[in-house]
């Protein structure tokens, strides 16, 4: 192993690390963070940017991650909501929260990594528009599996399950995390070039030695 590979593989693991902490404090601070029943996704931000990065690898554990902690708030009842599906439903919520999660990052780097090419600018934005709806879909389509305990729980008389997912509850989040990831988007696009320009620089330095 060459120490430009060295070099590399340390690179790549500190940035996975920090993006992780990152992931850990926002995912645990929008646990206490409220738009209807469930808490809002502050964590889609880190893990786009760094799918983008990292490639679709960091982007799946950075939404490993993502799943993991929203699994233990709901098994811990941090997130009162997440915790009464896990009691009546324990297996189909791992699911949910780990997939949604996982598939969130390793789609959001796919789709980056496919534009990113030729249309950077474009590839940025798929990618942090992707990530909410991935997420936010998952979730909906997982939550018709559990609709009695919505139903017991959650939903008022007279109104439908699917009107309560779409409009109370997933439906602002949605909303809340899509026009938070394409506002910060070009934000995002200019830390990834300022990065990839220094790594490029650094690169190129080695190479002369």
């Amino acid at each position: 192993m060459t120490s430009n590979t060295t070099r590399q593989r340390t690179f790549y693991l500190v940035l996975l690390a920090i993006f992780l902490a990152l992931v850990l404090l926002l995912q645990t601070l929008g646990s206490f963070i409220h738009i209807g029943p469930v808490s809002i996704s502050l964590v889609l931000i880190p893990i786009v940017i760094g799918g983008m990065m990292l490639g679709p690898l960091g982007g799946t554990i950075l939404g490993l991650a993502f799943g993991v902690i929203t699994l233990v708030a709901g098994i811990n009842g941090t997130d009162a909501f997440t915790h009464i599906l896990f009691e009546a439903h324990p297996f189909l919520v791992v699911l949910i929260c780990l997939g949604k999660g996982t598939l969130a990052g390793l789609g959001a780097a796919l789709i980056y990594r496919a534009f990113c090419k030729k249309h950077r600018v474009l590839g940025t934005f798929l990618s942090a528009g992707a990530a909410p709806i991935i997420n936010t879909g998952l979730f909906i389509l997982g939550a018709l599996f559990m609709q009695q305990t919505l139903a017991d729980n959650f939903v008022a008389d007279g109104s439908s399950v699917l009107y309560f997912l779409i409009i109370g509850c997933a439906g602002i989040n949605f909303i809340a995390e899509f026009a938070l990831n394409l506002i910060l988007a070009p934000a995002l696009y200019r830390v990834l070039s300022v990065v990839q320009q220094n790594v490029a620089t650094t690169r190129k330095e080695e190479l002369r030695r």
